[in-house]
């Protein structure tokens, strides 16, 4: 398809300009890009990552890595249809939440409470952190820079009815705030594609769970958008390809656009406010903030002893210590601090990991066990 209206100001080279140069392959820079990602341990821990609702034994209840798959093929047909690069899209998307934190985004409320200093934690700049330096053990994924660009600048949570690019390159590592768009067509595309995979999907989600009924939905958000998710998937995609290409912006129809804004207000008063679903904050919280203070106070007593770490008998502690000593370089040559260090690990869990951490500080393993040799001698 000829592209008639996205073309992009900034050259081929900056856009592919890595933080080390490196040479290309036969896959090329985006879908090497993309690989990268999918081989990452950030990548593989999204499974096990709430994406809105806690259900761990509900296996077809939307969990983190399934909503990046989302978005990413939401966001590859939406390109491929405007005649943009689709491999770019596919790779942004598969990174735009490598940082988020566990307990989706009630997790990341907490653990930006428990951030030093003034710049708090958001999981779009936290993302960047994850592939620019903290896979490999702080050797990162020397990414291009318009995946990073999009990573950084994907903030799903603004409802824009229309965007385009802001055409210039910046120093990413120094946003702090929601307030940028990315560099490129294919990083808007995936920023809208965030909200097409997740606003229907969290509805059929809720449904499953008896959260709320059918006839709780408005019937005139059935009637515009669809029932089920796959219907509303199909609704806003092609309504984001053949408005913005009547346009020459990203966006949605008048229509369309007012029927997302109702939905996602539905979805906010009786999903992501539900009172079964905020009686867990309280727990969620607990977790988080009893893991960062006993390992904050782990490396404040112990720094870098093994043998203070092995002394206190449980696997969280020694398992602290090993990402300490693989970082240490990092935290002294790049980041000048350990400040952010319990910060990256306890960022870095599971749902699984932290719960089991916390179980395991109440009661050790060898609780009832330590006596065993001394009775069967």
């Amino acid at each position: 398809m000829e592209n008639l209206f996205f073309d992009n100001p900034l050259s081929r080279e900056m856009l592919l300009q890595r933080r080390s140069p490196r040479r290309e392959d036969v896959r090329g820079a985006y879908f090497r890009d993309a690989t990268a990602i999918l081989h990452s341990f950030p990548f593989r821990r999204l499974k096990h990552k709430t994406q809105v609702f806690f259900a761990p034994e509900n296996d077809h209840i939307c969990t983190r890595i399934e909503h990046v798959l989302h978005v990413s093929t939401i966001a590859t047909t939406i390109c491929k249809a405007l005649g943009l690069d689709s491999e770019l899209a596919w790779a942004i998307g598969l990174g735009h939440d490598l940082g988020h934190t566990p307990f989706g985004h009630v997790g990341e409320n907490i653990v930006e409470k428990l951030v030093p200093g003034k710049d708090g934690f958001a999981h779009e700049m936290y993302s960047l952190r994850v592939v620019d330096h903290l896979i490999g053990y702080g050797k990162g994924l020397n990414l291009t820079y318009a995946v990073r660009d999009g990573i950084v600048n994907h903030c799903g949570e603004k409802f824009e009815q229309l965007i385009e690019p802001a055409f210039h390159i910046r120093n990413l590592s120094t946003i702090k705030k929601r307030d940028q768009y990315p560099a490129t067509w294919e990083g808007c595309v995936v920023r809208m594609s965030d909200k097409i995979a997740y606003l229907g999907r969290d509805l059929e989600d809720a449904l499953q769970l008896k959260i709320i009924t059918e006839k709780d939905v408005p019937p005139q958000l059935i009637k515009l958008l669809g029932r089920e998710n796959g219907a509303i998937i199909d609704t806003l995609v092609s309504d984001i390809i053949q408005h913005s290409l009547r346009i020459g912006k990203i966006g949605f129809s008048d229509e369309i656009y007012q029927g997302i804004i109702d939905l996602k207000d539905f979805n906010y008063r009786m999903i992501y406010n539900n009172e079964r679903l905020v009686n867990y904050h309280s727990y969620f919280e607990r977790i988080l903030t009893t893991l960062y203070t006993y390992l904050d106070g782990l490396f404040v007593k112990y720094g870098n002893d093994k043998k203070g770490y092995k002394s206190e008998q449980n696997i969280l502690a020694l398992r602290f210590y090993d990402y300490m000593e693989k970082m240490s370089r990092f935290y002294r040559e790049v980041d000048g601090s350990f400040d952010l260090l319990v910060i990256d690990y306890l960022a870095g869990m599971t749902d699984d990991y932290a719960i089991k951490s916390v179980q395991e500080l109440m009661v050790p393993r060898r609780f009832e066990s330590q006596f065993h040799d001394l009775i069967f001698e």
